[in-house]
């Protein structure tokens, strides 16, 4: 029997199904994986079986087969669907089998390969060979007894010597290589460094080395504090690396620990579910899903209701109609942040059922849950973006609520949607797919009253009360009323109306840290990160400059590093709003949530309790507090910037502004209290502020459409955007060239003269420089049709390839949010 098995060891440029034989010995189906050799040195490396042929399926004229070596799973972890839900997003997402595989399998289940390297039997090193690097590797066998594991011989070898050297070794067959796979379970832990001498040595070291060694010095005051710290925080507080602390625990000051970090605590046990009311508006929803529900094809359909509207009730009506038809059901949220709030209720109703999958979960909790779920005792799954590939028994369900949201966009490879994916597993599974949102995105409305997708509208707030009325400050005008603050006059006075009242407020702006950067008064130098071409954001907290990129932090100069002028603070961020705010009410109570408080496992749920039960009057943070909060007794929403997403190098920019000042106005008045909302912007008569102020999305989609149809962008075309990425910036800019010269000559082609694509660019990236890597981007306006994608996919691949180009990389990405 032949196995044809997709390889892990397998790159992009050479991705594809290659056939092994089968010994007698084994009895392999698809959806197992295997160990196999793989390329000319016979590596060994995993791999997936995706289909079993007989004999004769070989070809008679080809090279012998390899035989497959064992099998690593006594049954089949991917069922038929899981390998056909992998082969979509591999084509799809321009990725490998492999790389769709590990997207849809938990961390959990997979092995981790381990190399061992033996010398040879009488093996002897000819000092006519001229390979020092070999050599030594050789004498470092010798060392360690004639064998050692391939993760012992890194530690004293650079990386890609090691493998040229080990590659040559091999060859003059001198050593042989031995792969054993362990599976990797471990749990999630963080590293902590405890003070390992006392205190007083600790502060002595720190004030003599304060000149020579500022950064051990800053690391060591501060363990002489505190004694133990996570190495995160030194690293936030101290600007501590990795090598600094490895460098302290060699002077025997620290010592480096790993903890583990505690997974949430098991939600409260279940009470016996209250009946859930709906509202007319709600009924006539329901029913309407309800009945696509049991189509045979049920289809996608999109549920547009204002916040407030009780849009969670209606996913709960139909979820208990999926369990009485012997279904299961999956519901998306964008942040793990909201998942607490609806685990809630979820438990409440449905028990030990509910199974929750997101990335805060420990190792072995996301595979113990993989476990419930594939075995059927978990047929209600919660989770964020991968949990659309949680293998629910017999599917009939799939919601992804707040299906505007960019976090539903992987930023690594696979680059996957999961609303994309939602939609296409939904289609071959039978499954209904419900988009819930206030604010849908324009492609999901426009498929809407096209008529591709179901439309179910809620105008109308639960509770029956209106949506919030929202005053628009302008901003200009504050600034010649000589008020610099970011707290607008009227917005302090509905701050302190509400501190009368005993009511609580949330403010929202989407930057953290003290000030989006520094500017020197008198040559207007500005402080870059050297590794990317973002200049750094000042923390006030920690005293750093720090780049939200790439994590490079350094001490705030006391004066202008190129001329010693004065340095001022341009911009605002939660720091300073928070620093402000204790400035214009001295006392009053201040809750900041982003992610430089959110850290550890379970804060955000510790955070929204504390809001709650504490009655903080204030609630200021980044886009985790935008949507999905009920609070009862919150009657004031603010935004404190609308225009940073507005003017955004983003065709969604507009969309993404409408939905996030609709989504901060909707969590005030949700209770009995009512509510108002207050819209900060320099652009007051901005349409797209004038219709989020009013609410009016109805309005948004019809103004936003012809811009779209006119730049050529979702939902009339897809832009399907190759990134190239180097070390060296000419030599990206050339390869960018080349692969458009070669794109261009291929679309002007006879065989896709039908097709509709305009090539825009090469472009420098809307970051240029991440990390020390240039970037640059070609953008495909096109209707996103498959021999598009394998035409891309084919160029990427002969990319690779060509070895003029070696040292620039190049990936795909659809329809992507940078």
């Amino acid at each position: 029997m032949i196995a044809r098995i997709a390889v892990a060891s397998a790159v992009f440029s050479m991705d594809k199904p290659f056939d092994y034989r089968i010994p007698d010995s084994l009895t392999l189906q698809p959806g197992q994986r295997v160990r196999v050799p793989f390329g000319a040195s016979n590596r060994r490396t995993e791999g997936i079986v995706l289909a079993v042929m007989p004999d004769g399926a070989e070809r008679p004229d080809g090279p012998a087969l390899k035989p497959v070596e064992a099998a690593l799973d006594p049954e089949p972890l991917l069922s038929r669907a899981a390998l056909h839900l992998a082969a979509f997003v591999r084509e799809r997402y321009f990725c490998t089998f492999y790389d769709a595989v590990r997207a849809i399998l938990p961390a959990g289940v997979w092995f981790q390969p381990r190399d061992r390297y033996t010398l040879a039997e009488n093996a002897a090193w000819d000092d006519r060979w001229r390979n020092p690097a070999a050599q030594a590797v050789f004498q470092t066998l010798q060392t360690l007894g004639g064998a050692a594991e391939e993760s012992a011989l890194r530690a004293q070898f650079e990386a890609e010597a090691l493998q040229r050297a080990l590659q040559y070794l091999r060859q003059k067959k001198l050593v042989t290589c031995e792969t054993s796979h362990r599976r990797r379970v471990n749990d999630k832990t963080e590293r902590i460094a405890v003070l390992a001498v006392p205190a007083e040595e600790a502060r002595r070291f720190a004030q003599s080395h304060q000149a020579s060694a500022p950064v051990q010095a800053a690391a060591m005051e501060l363990l002489a504090t505190l004694g133990e710290c996570a190495c995160k925080e030194l690293g936030y507080y101290a600007g501590a690396t990795s090598a600094t602390l490895r460098r302290l625990e060699k002077l025997e000051l620290l010592t480096l620990r790993e903890q583990e970090v505690l997974p949430p605590p098991p939600p409260a046990a279940a009470a016996d579910p209250k009946p859930l009311l709906l509202t007319p508006q709600q009924q006539a929803a329901y029913d309407s899903l309800s009945a696509r529900l049991q189509d045979a094809s049920p289809g996608t359909a999109l549920l547009y209701g204002v916040t407030g509207s009780g849009k969670t009730i209606v996913y709960l009506r139909l979820i208990d109609d999926c369990l009485a038809a012997g279904r299961g059901a999956i519901v998306l949220v964008p942040e793990i942040a909201l998942t607490p709030q609806l685990l809630r209720q979820f438990s409440v109703r449905y028990g030990a059922r509910v199974a929750v999958l997101h990335s805060a979960l420990r190792i072995s909790e996301r595979y113990e849950t993989w476990k419930r779920i594939r075995s059927g005792d978990a047929d209600v799954v919660l989770g964020t973006r991968s949990a659309v590939f949680a293998p629910v028994r017999d599917l009939g369900l799939l919601i992804v609520d707040e299906e505007q949201e960019h976090t539903y966009q992987s930023e690594n490879a696979p680059r996957y949607h999961a609303r994309e994916v939602a939609i296409y597993r939904g289609a071959q599974e039978h499954a209904l797919t419900v988009l819930g949102s206030a604010t849908p995105t324009v492609e999901s409305m426009y498929r809407a009253v096209t008529g591709a997708f179901g439309l179910c509208r809620m105008t109308e707030r639960y509770n029956g009360r209106p949506l919030p009325p929202v005053e628009i400050v302008d901003m200009k005008r504050e600034l010649r009323e000589g008020n610099a603050s970011i707290i607008s006059e009227p917005l302090l006075l509905a701050l302190r109306e509400n501190l009368r009242l005993g009511q609580q407020s949330i403010l929202y702006l989407n930057r953290r840290g003290t000030s989006r950067m520094l500017a020197c008064v008198e040559c207007g130098s500005v402080p870059m990160c050297p590794g990317c071409s973002l200049p750094l954001t000042y923390h006030h907290a920690n005293g750093r400059l720090m780049c939200h990129i790439c994590g490079h932090s350094e001490p705030m100069p006391a004066r202008c590093p190129v001329c010693g002028g004065h340095l001022r603070q341009i911009g605002c961020g939660t720091q300073r709003v928070e620093e402000q705010l204790q400035n214009l009410l001295p006392g009053v109570g201040v809750l900041r949530m982003d992610a430089d408080t959110v850290s550890a496992v379970n804060t955000h749920e510790k955070l929204f309790r504390r809001f709650r039960e504490e009655r903080i009057p204030i609630l200021l943070g980044t886009q985790m507090v935008a949507k999905g909060l009920d609070f009862e007794n919150v009657t004031l929403s603010a935004v404190l910037d609308a225009d940073l997403s507005l003017y955004a190098s983003d065709y969604r920019a507009a969309e993404t502004t409408f939905s996030l000042i609709a989504q901060v106005a909707g969590r005030a008045g949700r209770g009995k209290l009512g509510g108002r909302a207050i819209l900060q912007t320099m652009t007051p008569q901005n349409q797209t502020i004038r219709f989020a102020a009013e609410q009016n999305y109805d309005a948004f989609f019809e103004a936003e459409l012809p811009l779209r149809q006119l730049r050529g962008c979702p939902p009339y075309r897809d832009l399907l955007t190759v990134t190239f990425h180097g070390r060296e910036e000419e030599r990206v800019w050339q390869a960018a060239l080349a692969f458009r010269a070669r794109l261009d000559g291929l679309l002007h082609s006879e065989f896709y003269r039908g097709e509709t694509a305009a090539v825009l660019g090469p472009a420098p990236a809307s970051v240029a420089r991440i990390n020390y890597h240039y970037r640059c981007r070609l953008t495909l306006s096109c209707v996103n049709t498959r021999r598009l994608r394998e035409l891309l996919a084919f160029l990427v691949r002969e990319f690779a390839k060509d070895r003029s180009f070696r040292g620039v990389g190049a990936f795909v990405d659809v329809n992507g949010r940078e």
